[in-house]
């Protein structure tokens, strides 16, 4: 179970994921083998699921984003789906969803032409029988933070 010493760790980590233990260790008044220890503990029970780098999209050339709502018209290859949108370099994050489609696709794209070629390739997977695409045309807040 993640304590209110955990939840100030995570705070701090989700702040600058490059702090240190032992600034974190002198920010909450703990040990540093006490703030190692628990930092080992929140990754191995995945509630800390890991570092990255945050990449701004259009310094790498990759100048489309969009969201792509995936319709199926039955969910007997849901799995094979699932496994091809993870599979796929494009998209950023795959998420199951209610409402119109059964899945939500993250994705960035070179240019538009690169859009419609992924369109075209997700809508030949088993049982898709439409998209519908949204553009992203600015991010006001882009790194995912959780109001923890």
């Amino acid at each position: 179970m993640v304590d209110e010493t955990d939840l100030k760790i995570l705070k701090l980590l989700q702040d600058d994921g490059r702090e240190t233990a032992s600034k974190i260790a002198e920010k909450l008044k703990l040990t540093v083998p006490t703030i190692t220890e628990r930092i080992k503990k929140l990754q191995e029970a995945s509630v800390l699921k890991g570092f990255q780098a945050i990449i701004d999209a259009k310094s790498v050339s990759l100048d489309v984003s969009a969201v792509i709502t995936v319709v199926a018209s039955t969910s007997a290859n849901y799995k094979v789906v699932i496994e091809k949108a993870v599979e796929c370099p494009e998209v950023i994050q795959c998420f199951a969803t209610t409402g119109v489609g059964s899945l939500l696709l993250w994705v960035a794209t070179k240019n538009s032409q690169s859009l419609e070629a992924l369109l075209r390739k997700i809508q030949s997977w088993p049982d898709i029988t439409r998209t519908e695409t949204q553009i992203i045309l600015s991010s006001y807040k882009d790194l995912p933070k959780l109001h923890i």
